[in-house]
């Protein structure tokens, strides 16, 4: 007898349904094939599906027995193929009463041999391909089912157990779809973060530095001795960037979903991704990779925040493979069979010390630094990164007054963020028009010359500060896409001499001579 059940594999952020046909006849020998391309994994399920059935009084059949994964030429992985395989069987073998029913719904989960069901990776995308293709419901496993139940207009099942499933298929159940109220839990959620600019004394000229970097959505490098408070800043940034859309969260989501990082009962991703990576990741964990490919931390930080604390303690190769995505904001991982696209469209964070001892330039402790030690370190760090880095701010100690004040007084998150809400709503209706374009740190050539026009005095600000600073071609661009931020932030129409030249201080490391 031949029966169809429905599985589906991710690739990428996305998944492809997979018919799953199972076929049992008497002729031939007693033998069981898998084919359809599958892994070893995949290989191995029969011997899990038969232990399974068998331990639940279920009948594996004693016949030649062919499973076909469909489309052929696609690679099947992973061992959430294993409950499909197992339905099919018991359906073809008549254990199942209706296997008719079979093809309303998309069904996955990996089997222990006792027939208790495990989690899987990716169950969002799933969940949107089986509604996109018009199932009636999916099968899950039930640490699974909340993060599919997010997809509106699709019955979602979380099940413990193969049993569950039988009774399910045969009427002999009384499981109802889980229903969650996404919308209600995402907006719950988005304003309770765990830190808040708030906590921070001293350091104003860095929080502006950084509500500059949100409105306009650059990248900015934060350069100080260590305990300045570098890493405490930038782990406040996510409280000051716009609340994610319902849209920019299901990206997100799904993501996380593939990369197996969502939380047992999680449900939509309600604030921005902060990422912090340590210095010793590798090219693939960063930018993502592997045989199946998954996702890495530029795809993890997807419409959020990564850090790199120490950038100059992170191999040179790791900071090279990230120069593409971050100006085409995805990233492609190819392969032999496959090329697969992961969303890259984060805002990088970095912070360093000035020098190998951390003290160079400090108010107080002298650096012990050799001569040229200072410029080799930050030669650690490549130009064409650098250039892709609109703001340098250098982080100085706070002084002890600050710090040792009791009634302690400082702007908090929801302030700030209300501003650069207001400074990016005036960007989104600038760039309506230019697809790829929704903040100033994103403007082409074309687009900086149609909104960055400079009246006479800017132009003379910026020419003197260019032959005074001995500052680097490159780094003109970016000064005016700051000034344009600024003057957003200002609800300037122009470009003004102030805002060229407040820009023109986030250029340190372009100075020459900065490094002695």
């Amino acid at each position: 007898m031949l029966v169809k059940t429905y599985g589906s594999a991710v690739y990428g952020v996305d998944a492809i349904t997979i018919t799953i046909e199972v076929n049992i006849s008497s002729s031939g020998e007693i033998k069981y094939f898998i084919v359809g391309l599958p892994d070893n994994a995949v290989k191995e399920s029969l011997q899990r599906i038969e232990s399974a059935i068998k331990t639940n009084a279920y009948r594996m059949p004693r016949m030649r027995l062919v499973v076909n994964m469909a489309p052929a030429d696609i690679k099947k992985t992973g061992a959430a193929f294993d409950l499909p395989i197992a339905i099919g069987v018991l359906g073809a073998t008549e254990q199942i009463i209706n296997p008719d029913a079979l093809k309303d719904y998309i069904i996955m989960g990996e089997l222990s041999l006792d027939g208790t069901i495990q989690p899987i990776k990716g169950a969002l995308p799933i969940a949107i391909q089986a509604r996109k293709e018009g199932f009636k419901g999916l099968i899950v496993p039930l640490a699974n089912a909340r993060e599919a139940a997010m997809v509106n207009h699709l019955q979602v099942y979380g099940v413990q157990h193969i049993n569950e499933v039988v009774n399910f298929f045969n009427e002999n159940s009384n499981a109802k779809p889980l229903v969650v109220n996404t919308r209600d839990d995402f907006f719950t959620e988005q304003n309770n973060f765990e830190f808040d600019f708030s906590d921070v004394k001293g350091q104003e000229n860095i929080k502006r530095a950084l509500e500059i970097a949100a409105a306009g959505g650059h990248n900015a490098i934060l350069i100080g001795p260590p305990g300045a408070g570098k890493t405490m800043l930038a782990k406040r940034l996510p409280t000051i960037l716009p609340p994610l859309t319902l849209q920019e969260a299901l990206e997100t989501t799904k993501i996380h979903s593939v990369a197996g990082k969502l939380p047992e009962h999680a449900s939509l991703i309600s604030q921005r991704p902060f990422r912090s990576p340590h210095h010793t990741v590798s090219d693939a964990a960063l930018v993502g990779g592997g045989g199946n490919p998954q996702p890495g931390e530029i795809s993890l930080a997807h419409n959020g925040v990564l850090f790199l604390d120490e950038l100059p303690e992170f191999k040179r190769t790791v900071l090279e493979v990230m120069r593409q995505p971050m100006e085409e904001r995805k990233v492609t991982i190819s392969r032999a069979k496959m090329a697969v696209d992961f969303p890259a469209n984060f805002m990088l964070i970095a912070s360093m010390n000035p020098c190998p001892c951390g003290f160079y330039n400090h108010p107080e402790k002298e650096c012990t630094c050799a001569p040229g030690a200072v410029q080799k370190y930050l030669n650690k760090v490549s130009g064409p990164l650098l250039d892709r880095i609109d703001l340098h701010v250098e982080v100085t100690p706070v002084a002890f007054n600050e710090l040792s004040k009791q009634n302690h007084t400082s702007e908090n998150s929801a302030t700030i963020r209300q501003r650069v809400i207001k400074a990016r709503n005036i960007q989104a209706e600038r760039y309506k028009s230019l697809p790829g374009i929704y903040a100033n740190a994103q403007m082409n050539t074309k687009a900086l010359r149609t909104f960055c026009m400079l009246n006479s005095a800017s132009e003379a600000l910026i020419k003197k500060a260019m032959e005074k600073l001995n500052l680097s071609a490159r780094a003109y661009d970016r000064i005016i896409k700051v000034a344009r931020t600024i003057a957003d932030l200002e609800n300037s129409v122009n470009i003004e001499a102030p805002h060229i030249a407040e820009a023109i201080q986030y250029r340190s490391l372009d100075r020459e001579g900065w490094a002695g």
